[in-house]
């Protein structure tokens, strides 16, 4: 495959060629993942290693954005669209490709969901004692009755098989329900996601057909702020994810829920895209989602409500709006890491080689990045983070240390 071919590959990785038109880039670590495990002990006992740990108390790190898949061949109810299997969907059936090589199941048929929990397990055991991955349900598409509709959905991970993984596995898992709100059942719902440990709430509003700005989410807010439990939400475009209203994804419709007293976490700061200016009327300019995330955050009255995951920040489409994040100073107070797992593992999608370019990175930290890469995604995506610095600053420890953020509503009232 030549840079032409692999360009026009994009699309599959939720990444339109644009983001890179004119780029020298090239998959630095191939195009797939070679699904290596345990870290060598060259690499565990570099001394970037001690750097990446040093003043992180890996008890309090808990990965906000971590997907759970699973083709439900447990019984966990976890589902695929048949699409993605399908001759006559060839662009999903390669995108399924590459997630499932990204979280090495594409090798395990009939043990799909097994096999990605394990394969969790041992990349948190390369990382230090304590730490967690939130495991994200995803609820499925409804329509503006709040009935499902599996036939415009893409996949679908019952809260159940979500909570149960935590249950099950408490020293590696916490999680993170999904609840459509325009489903009848929506509060019900939610105290029972209360009852089962639920963190937070995971809404993509593209795919799963929610306008955050309608009136029939009012309902499901006043019982989300009642609980203490915040929206990690995804906003500006969203391509890896096919279907829906792309405006859902504009980031000031998260207002109404912030008007609502839920803080939200705005996922990926919203660094991809662009959408109406509302604050400019229904038929506004079209300006940079980033914009408009950055106006929230800007904003006094959402300074206790308004955050944001730095998930794919540094994927290569999103990575230019890094530099202004890390310049922001009085954003970081207000800033949650999360990987995006298995994006991570998605070998095209990210370039220590790149950061180093752009001057975040010190070049001398791209070999053992690469290597760590490809033993565990996860821990890459960690190490990496850590290591970016602008004018010799980087994202203090507060953004890694995020489980105190999502423990705030266990003393809701």
């Amino acid at each position: 495959m030549n840079r032409r071919q692999f360009l026009k590959t994009l699309p599959v990785l939720g990444i339109g060629a644009a983001g890179v038109a004119g780029a020298s880039y090239w998959p630095e670590q191939g195009l797939m993942n070679q699904c290596l495990s345990n870290l060598p002990e060259s690499a565990t006992r570099h001394p970037l290693m001690q750097a990446v740990w040093k003043g992180i108390d890996p008890a309090q790190v808990w990965d906000c954005h971590t997907h759970l898949v699973g083709s439900g061949d447990s019984g966990s109810g976890a589902w695929f669209s048949p699409d993605m299997d399908s001759l006559w969907h060839p662009l999903l059936r390669l995108q399924k490709l590459f997630y499932m090589n990204a979280g090495c199941v594409h090798e395990a048929p009939g043990k799909m969901d097994a096999s990605y929990i394990e394969r969790l397990h041992n990349l948190l055991d390369g990382m230090r004692p304590g730490c967690k991955a939130m495991l994200l349900a995803f609820d499925w598409r409804h329509d503006t009755d709040g009935r499902p509709v599996p036939e415009h959905s893409i996949f679908y991970i019952p809260n159940a098989y979500a909570a149960e993984m935590a249950r099950r596995h408490p020293t590696y898992f916490e999680w993170v329900a999904s609840i459509h709100p325009y489903r009848p059942d929506c509060v019900e719902a939610l105290e029972q996601a209360v009852k089962d440990g639920a963190r937070a709430i995971k809404w993509l509003p593209s795919a799963m057909g929610i306008d955050p700005a309608s009136k029939r989410c009012d309902r499901f807010y006043d019982a989300l702020a009642a609980s203490g439990l915040p929206i990690i939400s995804h906003a500006g475009r969203e391509l890896a994810v096919q279907g829906g209203d792309q405006n859902d994804g504009n980031p000031l419709k998260l207002r109404r829920a912030m008007d609502h007293g839920v803080r939200v976490v705005i996922a990926h700061c919203a660094s991809d895209g662009d959408d109406i200016d509302l604050d400019q009327g229904n038929n506004g300019p079209r300006v940079k989602s980033f914009e408009l995330f950055a106006r929230l955050m800007d904003e006094p009255r959402y300074a206790k409500l308004a955050y944001a995951d730095i998930s794919a920040l540094t994927q290569f489409n999103r990575a230019w709006a890094l530099k202004t994040v890390l310049r922001h100073g009085e954003w970081h107070s207000r800033l949650l890491n999360g990987s995006d797992y298995p994006l991570p593992g998605v070998m095209p999608l990210f370039s220590a080689g790149d950061m180093a370019e752009m001057g975040l990175l010190d070049k001398t930290a791209v070999p053992w990045l690469k290597e760590i890469r490809a033993h565990n995604p996860l821990l890459f995506d960690f190490a990496l983070k850590r290591l970016l610095k602008l004018d010799g600053q980087p994202f203090p420890a507060s953004v890694f240390e995020t489980r105190k953020f999502f423990e705030v509503a266990e003393h809701a009232t």
